[in-house]
């Protein structure tokens, strides 16, 4: 019998002999696990009673996939509140249904329009659409000019002015964190990106191949940037700082972020002080390995050097539309790195990222073992979402 076995209750489902890993590590043997009311209730080395039955036929089940950094309406359409009605109508729901069919079952919106991502929450959350558990920072706070407001949003000034929050002072970041606050955000995001705001700094220009233009940027200043993360931390939310440079990844961390959006990307990581801060502080660094790695060759050697010193990695595959595939591109983080636990410690959110009694019922089934390949995350036969079956690849597991 298992520590776990729950033998003599009757269960709303039990996935049948299926191997386990439990978001840490692969359990021995096979097991059977019992969902009820949305979570998990046993996990048993010995047969479980439910209501309904899947036949796990020796595949391996795990914890949902979670992408701590999405960007989800699209900036090139949606110009106005007709186009936003539009998207959400019409293109949302394949995109929200391309999740599931990849096994991604929890997403962290970083930089949407705050109005919009929230009712898609609220609506999610009711069970009014279908598609991940969704949660959202709002727009991200950047300062006057900065990214994404004069770079990707350059060419939208609707969107740009509903999807970054762009400030001036250490007093306006202090409100604008607290209305984003007010409006029951799940994490606040800043973005410092950019040459040092004092006199004498050299120029540093924000390029990417996709926009032809080229823009200079000045990062946040350091007393703005603070203020960003004491407001974070007075309302409870977790504050991620969008870096790209070392020394904005310094100053982020001296600041008091809990975690790095990027990292570093744009050159190699030279002073020990980061990672050893990283560790210290015990914060999440989110290299979106997908998106930097095919065109800032630091990007990968960074992140080992993160791994190595011990940083908590979490998968972002910051993925918008137009590139990719929601979902598709997850798995393609997943690839490059592996985090489920990980990320659910980096969003705060404890019931999900684990198979174990009491965690939320956020599951996928493989046909392939994770452990021996990490691409086996593309055999899926089942997303499980709150205990009921979300998608199924019709390769059994009914």
């Amino acid at each position: 019998m298992s520590d776990q076995d729950g033998a003599g209750a009757v269960h709303d489902t039990v996935i049948r002999r299926v191997h386990v890993f439990d978001g840490l590590k692969p359990l021995a043997g096979l097991r059977d696990v019992g969902l009820t009311g949305g979570a998990i209730a046993a996990v048993s080395e010995a047969p479980l009673n439910g209501r309904r039955e899947i036949d796990g036929d020796g595949g391996w089940l795990m914890p949902g996939l979670i992408d701590t950094h999405v960007h989800f309406f699209d900036f090139r359409v949606v110009r106005d509140p007709a186009s936003l009605r539009a998207f959400v109508e019409e293109t949302a729901p394949s995109l929200l249904e391309n999740f599931l069919a990849n096994g991604v079952t929890t997403i962290k919106s970083v930089g949407d329009p705050t109005a919009a991502i929230l009712d898609l929450r609220a609506r999610l959350a009711a069970g009014e659409a279908r598609g991940p558990q969704l949660l959202a920072t709002g727009y991200g706070v950047t300062g006057q000019d900065g990214h994404p407001a004069s770079t990707i949003f350059s060419g939208n000034p609707w969107f740009r002015k509903c999807a970054a929050g762009e400030v001036d002072s250490a007093q306006m970041m202090h409100e604008l964190v607290h209305y984003l606050a007010d409006q029951k955000v799940n994490a606040i995001k800043l973005l410092s990106e950019g040459a040092c705001a004092c006199a004498g700094s050299p120029t540093y220009l924000w390029k990417n191949p996709i926009f032809p233009a080229a823009v200079e940027l000045r990062r946040l200043p350091k007393d703005v940037l603070l203020a960003g993360v004491e407001a974070s931390h007075e309302r409870g939310l977790r504050v991620t700082v969008h870096t790209v440079q070392q020394d904005a990844a310094l100053e982020a961390l001296e600041a008091g972020a809990d975690g790095l959006e990027h990292g570093v990307t744009v050159e190699p990581i030279t002073d020990p002080a980061l990672p050893r801060l990283m560790v210290e502080r015990g914060a999440t660094y989110a290299p979106t390995l997908w998106i930097h790695d095919q065109v800032h060759p630091h990007t990968r050697p960074n992140t080992k050097l993160m791994a190595d010193a011990g940083v908590r990695i979490v998968l972002g595959s910051d993925s918008f539309c137009g590139r990719g595939k929601f979902g598709e591109n997850s798995l393609e983080e997943a690839e490059l790195m592996a985090a489920t636990s990980t990320a659910a410690a980096h969003l705060e959110r404890p019931d999900i990222g684990a198979v174990a009694p009491g965690k939320r019922a956020d599951l996928i089934l493989l046909a392939g073992d994770p452990i021996d390949s990490i691409s086996n995350l593309r055999s899926l036969r089942l997303t499980i979402q709150n205990g009921g079956i979300v998608f199924d690849s019709g390769s059994g597991g009914g």
